[in-house]
């Protein structure tokens, strides 16, 4: 528990729901990224967290690739996991809610026996990867129509 919510592994549908409409507001609805490719096949075997207030309402979401999926997003490393679709509602920004679901992440990662996390930040995101002592490599790319960077945080 922090700051008036809670954060957890998604285990049910109805979580998975929460996730997913989290994602829709943040990207598709604020970022304008097309929903076709916003959902795609890793939905389905990813690790989903997600950050709750105590009153049941979703703030945030976040979501782990490992093993044969991650080895596709991070160039063919299954000692990797990849992090992905971390969104934070805009009433939950500055609490701390993408901190703890990335913390979460990693969390689930070790658990996987993982050695590290990569991710594609949004160029204006990289700042707070950098706080989480997440790096940056190669150039920037776009990804749905957004500036992207690789990053890296050895767990």
């Amino acid at each position: 528990m922090s700051a008036g919510y809670t954060v957890r592994i998604v285990e049910d549908l109805t979580d998975r729901e929460a996730c997913f409409a989290v994602r829709k507001e943040v990207f598709v609805v604020e970022q304008n990224v097309p929903e076709d490719i916003e959902y795609d096949e890793y939905d389905a075997v990813a690790v989903h967290v997600l950050a709750v207030r105590e009153d049941g309402v979703p703030l945030g979401t976040g979501r782990l690739l490992y093993g044969e999926e991650a080895a596709a997003r991070t160039g063919g490393d299954p000692s990797l996991g990849a992090l992905g679709r971390l969104a934070v509602t805009p009433e939950a920004r500055g609490l701390g809610v993408g901190v703890a679901l990335v913390r979460a992440i990693e969390a689930a990662a070790r658990a996987r026996g993982l050695t590290a996390v990569d991710l594609h930040a949004q160029t204006q995101a990289l700042g707070f990867y950098e706080r989480l002592g997440y790096e940056a490599y190669g150039p920037e790319y776009p990804e749905a129509g957004i500036p992207h960077r690789a990053m890296r945080r050895a767990l």
